[in-house]
């Protein structure tokens, strides 16, 4: 009898929160994502924390990736780790990406979220930093 080797999918989340209009850098990640094999479910822009984390419960992911060029930050990435231990899903990995200047990436990681990816990441390095923290 022949055996089969199941292989997990990673499920990410991408979420564009807060009044940041700006995507296109989402949408290729999304789609270097999917060419790793990865399945991407994408909240679109404007999305509150709160919007974020019942997205990441009901869609059961195993990580979220948050864009943020607006410079809100320091105010979104707290709100969305809040909410996310309320909801009893700290567990669900939070990594950030966007404009986002070294001192504030220093405190965010302090509370929680998991890395940052600013300009000039490569996105295979991305790529296999979410695989890594989910395999």
């Amino acid at each position: 009898m022949e055996q089969t080797s199941i292989k997990k999918r990673i499920r990410v989340l991408l979420a564009k929160p807060g009044l940041d209009g700006h995507d296109r850098g989402a949408k290729v990640l999304a789609q270097a994502f999917r060419d790793a094999g990865m399945e991407v479910i994408y909240t679109g822009l404007h999305q509150t924390p709160e919007m974020i984390a019942h997205s990441a419960i009901q869609e059961d992911v195993d990580v979220i990736c948050v864009s943020i060029l607006s410079g809100a930050h320091n105010k979104l990435f707290p709100d969305l780790l809040k909410v996310l231990a309320e909801k009893k899903a700290s567990d669900i990995p939070v990594v950030g990406g966007g404009v986002i200047p070294e001192e504030d990436i220093r405190k965010l990681k302090k509370l929680g979220v998991r890395e940052f990816f600013t300009s000039g990441a490569s996105l295979s390095e991305i790529t296999r930093y979410i695989q890594k923290i989910t395999l």
